[in-house]
């Protein structure tokens, strides 16, 4: 798996735990934080150092792909989600609406989450989500398979 070694900032044969999970995202799958930490327990060392050793990772990241586990979820899910967020049926939500959703709702987004998503998805002359435009760049075509 090139894209685990060339992306390796742990050092040789190693990466910063938190990393994998860009990592995994960058390789087509999403788990969710309960997801991404039961796969970070399979892992670990027994003695936490913060890195995560490639022999240990591989394998489990490899079955993970050939299982297709991790989907992505559906854009009518997606867009159902948002609509519930839209409570004047505007087709956007503000920013402060959408910051206020993630992070205080459900399972919160870190700053450095809510700061990746709005540097994609808010329009900033209007500082809106036209989250069907949003839903349309998130969407993971996965009929296409990636290169092992």
């Amino acid at each position: 798996m090139a894209t685990a070694r060339s992306c390796c900032h742990g050092g040789e044969g190693r990466e910063r735990r938190e990393e994998i999970g860009s990592i995994v995202r960058s390789l087509g799958r999403f788990p969710t934080e309960a997801e991404l930490h039961e796969l970070l327990a399979k892992v670990e060392e027994e003695e936490p150092t913060g890195y995560i050793p490639l022999e240990k990772f591989l394998p489990v990241m490899t079955k993970v792909l050939l299982d297709r586990s991790y989907r992505p979820i559906p854009e009518d899910v997606l867009l159902h989600a948002f609509e519930a967020l839209d409570e004047n049926k505007c087709g956007y939500i503000t920013k402060e609406e959408l910051v206020k959703y993630l992070t205080e709702e459900g399972e919160p987004f870190t700053q450095e989450e809510m700061e990746d998503m709005l540097s994609t998805a808010l329009d900033p002359e209007t500082n809106t989500v036209r989250y069907r435009d949003y839903i349309s760049m998130m969407i993971v075509d996965e009929s296409q398979d990636l290169p092992l």
